[in-house]
């Protein structure tokens, strides 16, 4: 999934990554780290590798002058309309679960020029027909999953491109509505020596200044 995330950045783009997306995180330092020199990295406070922010105050003024081109965004669902859901599973007054909630995420989806999507799992109870609850909206450049590449034509996601040992009908049946699949689809091209020498050295140093759970886990 990183590289699928670094292969979509752009050098000199000013990149925003959230306090809980360390698999964003490694898609923007191994973009920087190959061939994207250019990027600039927007962190939460606790990082040296980056340009820092120290609250939700100082991040959404900067999206809203203009200061960040890339975001990413996820949901506990994804729906075939590319909306999130952050905030509950069933009814709203009456939900199977609860969880945190938006956290300016409707504002941002919008405004932000580009925002990457992505989902650790890629299966019918996370993507969704339809969400059980709107927290944002908007036209996001992708979304990014173990098993595939989606983007967004026509007011619906679409498949772009399979993972290796994936196909195309194992996603279609792993995902939650009929997926659409793009006449170009392809397979992912599996992260190249260069891409996991990186991800596997420098870049996952520079993870663990900031997810130390995460980087432990993946060592």
């Amino acid at each position: 999934m990183s590289a699928v995330i670094s292969r979509r950045l752009r050098d000199g783009e000013r990149v925003g990554v959230g306090v809980n997306s360390p698999i964003p995180m490694q898609g923007v330092l191994l973009a920087q780290g190959s061939h994207a020199p250019h990027l600039s990295l927007r962190l939460p406070g606790g990082s040296p590798d980056g340009e820092l922010f120290l609250g939700s105050k100082e991040f959404f003024d900067m999206a809203q002058r203009g200061r960040i081109d890339v975001f990413f965004l996820s949901g506990v669902q994804i729906d075939r309309r590319a909306r999130i859901n952050l905030h509950v599973l069933g009814d709203y007054a009456r939900p199977r679960r609860r969880f945190a909630g938006a956290f300016g995420s409707a504002v941002l989806y919008p405004i932000i020029p580009r925002v990457i999507l992505f989902r650790t799992e890629h299966s019918p109870r996370a993507l969704v027909e339809a969400v059980d609850f709107v927290s944002a909206a908007g036209t996001p450049d992708c979304l990014v999953t173990p098993k595939a590449l989606l983007t967004f034509a026509d007011g619906e996601l679409e498949l772009a491109a399979y993972s290796p040992g994936e196909s195309v009908e194992s996603v279609c049946a792993a995902t939650g509505w009929p997926l659409r699949v793009r006449p170009d689809v392809r397979e992912t091209p599996a992260p190249s020596a260069d891409e996991l020498r990186l991800l596997r050295g420098p870049v996952h140093e520079k993870v663990g200044r900031v997810y130390r759970r995460y980087a432990a886990a993946t060592a």
